[in-house]
């Protein structure tokens, strides 16, 4: 899926959010990556598989900001 070079992760690799974006629909609140991922802004994430992976950002710095 990918033509970048040095390829992007795939969507099963670890750090597959390194991706670079095709799409970013902020008012929507999601991004498209190159590997296929949805991102969506609470860290949440929809697998071109149709696997759902759950938000996964740090509380802490969540509680923080507020």
């Amino acid at each position: 899926m990918c033509a970048h070079n040095p390829p992007c992760p795939t969507a099963a690799a670890p750090d597959r959010e390194a991706a670079r974006l095709l799409a970013h629909r902020p008012e929507r609140g999601w991004s498209l990556l190159c590997n296929g991922v949805l991102l969506f802004e609470d860290t949440g994430e929809l697998l071109p598989d149709g696997r759902i992976v759950a938000p996964h950002r740090n509380l802490d710095m969540v509680r923080a900001a507020a």
